[in-house]
C-alpha cells in the first residue's frame, strides 16, 4: 500500500519557461512510492491531454525516476545529499525522464520544509535494500484484476523456448533446459542453418581445469550444428569491440544534460553551441558504432552463412544490444509489438541483464550504473525513424517504454535476473507467511492506459504482411516463414559454398562431416565486406518484411526528438512536426472506421472487438510537436540574439566568426 510520508503545504511550482517566475500554489507529498505536488487549483482541465497514464500524474515523480536534487541558496545552486545544515529556499528535482521540477519553498512554515526536503532527499537518494521497494508493497494487495490479453512469450517455461526454437526452424540441434540444468547460449537462428549465440568470457588466467572445461563447452557448441559447414563459428569480443560501459555511461550524462532544461536562458545558452555540444558528447557516435557491429553479425550469418558467437564478460549487457539489434533487422516477427516484448523478456529479462544494478534502483553504486536498455531502445528508434512502415509499434511506444524503466509496481525491470526473482519471492513469503505476490509485467499497457491512449503505441501505416492465398499455402508450406528476399545476392549460391574463401571451400571439402571447430576472426575477412554489404543493400528496393539495414552514415543518425525534447516548451513547433502528419493520417483512418460500422450494420454482421482504438485529435492545429506528452498550452519566444551574443556584438564579422550561431534545432532533428 502507498504509504505518506511527509509533507509540505504552501510549496510554489514554477512554471519555468520565460523566467517571469509564474506558477501555482499546493502541497507537496512525498510516499513510499512517489513525489507528488498536489495543485490547489486542480479543477478539471478542458485541455486535459489524451494520452494520460493512469499510475503516474503530470506531477508525480517516482522514487526510483529522481536524478538529483538540487537546492537554492542566495540564487545558487548546490547538489543535496545527506543531512542538511541549512535548508534550501528553493528545490530543483531533475528526474531521469528528463522532466525538471522547481519548487519555492520561501512561503512554506520552516519545520515543513525540513520534513519534506530531509524526506525526499532520504526516501530517493539513500541506498535501500530490495524488499523495501515499492514493488513488494504493490505486488502484496496487487488487484487480481489485469486485462488478461497480454500475449507476450514470457519465456519462464521450457515450452516457451520449445516454440521459440521450432518458429525460427533453424538447422541447430539445441535442447531447452532449465537454467540449473546447463548453459543458455541460443539466442536466434537464421532461415539459412546460421546462429546466433552467446556466452560470457572464460577468466583469462586459466588453470588445467578451467581449460579442460573450456574445450569441453566449446566441444558442445560444435555438436550442436548439425548441418554442413560444421567449421565455421566466428567468435565476437564485444568488450574489446565496443565501448565499456563506464564510456556509454559518461557520454550518456553529458548528453542528457543538454536536455535538463530548467529556465529559458539556460537553453539559448546551449543552442549556441548545441551542434559542438552534441558532439562532445559521443552518445550519437556510440550508437553509430553499436549499430555497425549489428549489421556486421548480420552479414556473417545473412550473407556468409556463418555461426557467430558474442563474447562478453557476464554476456547480460552488450551482448543483449546486440543479439535484440539482430533480431530486429533479420527477424520481421521482432518488429511487432508482441514480437518486440517477447524479444525484451527472451533476451534481457530471462536473460540476467541486471537491471537493479544498471539502472541504480537501490541506491547501492554509481558504479554499476549504465543505460544499457536504453542505449538499445536509442537503437531502434532510429530503426523506426528509418523505415516507419516495417515497425507494428511507434515511437511513442518506445518512449513510454523508456518511462516503464522507472515504475516500480512492475516486476519487469527491477530484478538483476530471474533466478534473482524468485528466491526474493519464496524468501519473503516464507519470512512473512504471507500469500504469493502479485506481480505485474508491464506488457500489460491497460494498467498504465487507457484504450484511446494505447492507440498512439501502434502504428496506423504499418505494413502487415500479407497472407498468403489458400491455393498457395501448401506449396509455400516447405519455405521458411521469415524467408529473405535479400536486395544483395545476385545469385542464390550452394548451401554448401555460402560466401566463403577458397580455402575454406577446399577445407569443407575434405573435413566436411567432422565437428572440427575453427574460428574465423574479423581480421581474416576483407576489409570492404562491410562496406559492399551495406552498400549493396541500400542500392535495393526496401522489403518491410525482410532484412533492414538502418543507415548509419554521417548525419543519419539522429537524436531521439520526442523522448529528449518533450518537456522543453522552446523545441516545440507549434501545430507541426510529426504530429500534424499522424492527425490527417488518424482522421482518415476514423472515416475508414466509421463507414466500415456503417457497412457492417447493413449487413448485420458483428463488429469484431479487436479492433484498434483510433485516438481523436480535435483541434491539432493547437497541439505541439511534442504531443501525446505536452499540449500546446504556453509559447516561449526565442530571443532576436542570444543574450550571450548581443552584449558583445559590434558588426556583422563578429556574427560571422561564431560557430554554431543560431542554429534552430529542429534542422538536427
Amino acid at each position: 500500500d502507498e504509504i505518506l510520508l511527509c509533507e509540505a503545504s504552501t510549496v510554489y511550482k514554477y512554471i519555468q519557461e520565460d523566467g517571469s517566475n509564474r506558477g501555482t500554489y499546493g502541497k507537496l507529498v512525498c510516499t513510499n512510492f512517489k513525489i507528488a505536488f498536489l495543485d490547489d487549483d486542480s479543477t478539471s482541465d478542458d485541455n486535459e491531454p489524451q494520452f494520460k497514464n493512469k499510475i503516474i500524474g503530470e506531477n508525480d515523480i517516482t522514487l526510483q525516476c529522481v536524478d538529483q536534487i538540487y537546492g537554492v541558496y542566495d540564487e545558487k545552486k548546490k547538489l543535496l545529499t545527506g543531512q542538511l545544515r541549512k535548508y534550501p529556499e528553493k528545490l530543483i528535482i531533475y528526474c531521469k525522464d528528463l522532466r525538471v521540477f522547481n519548487f519555492c519553498l520561501r512561503y512554506t512554515k520552516e519545520e515543513e520544509v525540513k520534513r519534506i526536503v530531509s524526506g525526499i532527499i532520504h526516501h530517493s537518494q539513500t541506498p535501500k535494500l530490495l524488499k523495501r521497494l515499492f514493488l513488494f508493497s504493490y505486488a502484496s494487495a496487487a488487484p487480481n484484476n489485469t486485462d488478461g490479453r497480454n500475449q507476450t512469450v514470457m519465456f519462464d517455461t521450457l515450452e516457451d523456448w520449445r516454440d521459440e526454437l521450432e518458429r525460427t526452424k533453424g538447422n541447430v540441434q539445441y535442447k531447452a533446459v532449465s537454467t540449473n540444468e546447463g548453459y543458455r547460449i541460443w539466442c536466434w537462428s537464421c532461415h539459412n542453418g546460421a546462429a546466433l549465440l552467446k556466452m560470457s568470457a572464460f577468466p583469462k588466467e586459466q588453470d588445467d581445469s578451467t581449460s579442460q572445461m573450456q574445450k569441453a563447452f566449446l566441444d558442445g557448441i560444435y555438436r550442436t550444428i548439425r548441418k554442413p559447414p560444421y567449421e565455421l563459428l566466428k567468435t565476437d569480443d564485444l568488450s574489446s569491440s565496443l565501448p565499456s560501459l563506464q564510456e556509454i555511461q559518461t557520454a550518456y550524462t553529458r548528453f542528457k544534460q543538454l536536455f535538463l532544461i530548467d529556465n529559458s536562458t539556460d537553453f539559448w545558452a546551449t543552442d549556441v553551441k548545441w551542434f559542438s555540444l552534441l558532439e562532445s558528447t559521443n552518445w550519437l557516435e556510440i550508437i553509430r558504432r553499436v549499430l555497425k557491429k549489428a549489421i556486421e553479425v548480420v552479414e556473417c550469418l545473412e550473407r556468409q552463412h556463418t555461426n557467430v558467437l558474442l563474447i562478453e564478460e557476464t554476456a547480460t549487457d552488450l551482448c543483449c544490444v546486440i543479439s535484440s539489434l539482430v533480431q530486429v533487422m533479420m527477424d520481421s516477427y521482432s518488429r511487432t509489438k508482441l514480437g518486440f516484448q517477447s524479444l525484451i523478456q527472451k533476451e534481457w529479462v530471462i536473460g540476467g541483464h541486471g537491471f537493479l544494478d544498471r539502472c541504480n534502483h537501490l541506491h547501492k553504486s554509481d558504479k554499476e550504473e549504465a543505460p544499457v536498455f536504453l542505449l538499445l531502445l536509442n537503437c531502434v528508434w532510429q530503426l523506426v525513424q528509418q523505415y516507419p512502415p516495417a515497425f507494428e509499434f511507434t515511437e511513442t511506444y518506445l518512449t513510454v517504454l523508456s518511462d516503464s524503466l522507472y515504475v516500480p509496481i512492475f516486476s519487469t525491470f527491477f530484478f538483476n535476473s530471474q533466478h534473482q526473482k524468485d528466491t526474493t519471492m519464496t524468501g519473503e513469503i516464507l519470512k512473512t507467511q504471507s500469500s504469493p505476490f502479485r506481480f505485474l509485467t508491464v506488457w500489460d499497457w491497460s494498467v498504465q492506459f487507457d484504450l484511446k491512449a494505447q492507440a498512439f503505441l501502434n502504428n496506423p501505416l504499418y505494413a502487415e504482411k500479407p497472407k498468403p492465398e489458400k491455393s498457395q499455402r501448401k506449396t509455400a508450406r516447405f519455405k521458411h516463414q521469415r524467408q529473405l528476399s535479400l536486395p544483395l545476392t545476385q545469385t542464390k549460391s550452394s548451401p554448401k559454398r555460402g560466401f566463403f574463401r577458397e580455402e575454406t571451400d577446399h577445407l569443407i571439402k575434405n573435413i566436411l562431416g567432422k565437428r572440427i571447430g575453427k574460428f574465423i576472426n574479423s581480421s581474416d575477412e576483407p576489409p570492404n565486406s562491410f562496406r559492399e554489404f551495406y552498400d549493396s543493400w541500400h542500392s535495393k528496393p526496401i522489403d518491410y518484411h525482410g532484412l533492414l539495414l538502418p543507415r548509419i552514415d554521417g548525419p543519419e543518425i539522429k537524436v531521439w526528438a520526442q523522448r529528449y525534447l518533450r518537456w522543453i516548451p522552446e523545441a516545440q513547433l507549434h501545430g507541426g512536426g510529426t504530429i500534424a502528419i499522424a492527425a490527417k493520417i488518424l482522421d482518415l483512418m476514423e472515416e475508414v472506421q466509421n463507414l466500415q460500422v456503417k457497412m457492417d450494420e447493413e449487413h448485420s454482421q458483428a463488429v469484431s472487438g479487436d479492433t484498434h482504438a483510433v485516438p481523436m485529435l480535435r483541434n491539432y492545429a493547437r497541439l505541439s510537436s511534442l504531443f501525446p506528452f505536452a499540449l500546446l498550452q504556453r509559447q516561449s519566444v526565442k530571443p532576436a540574439l542570444p543574450t550571450s551574443t548581443w552584449k558583445d556584438l559590434e558588426d556583422e564579422d563578429d556574427l560571422v566568426k561564431r560557430d554554431d550561431e543560431f542554429v534552430d534545432l529542429s534542422d538536427m532533428l
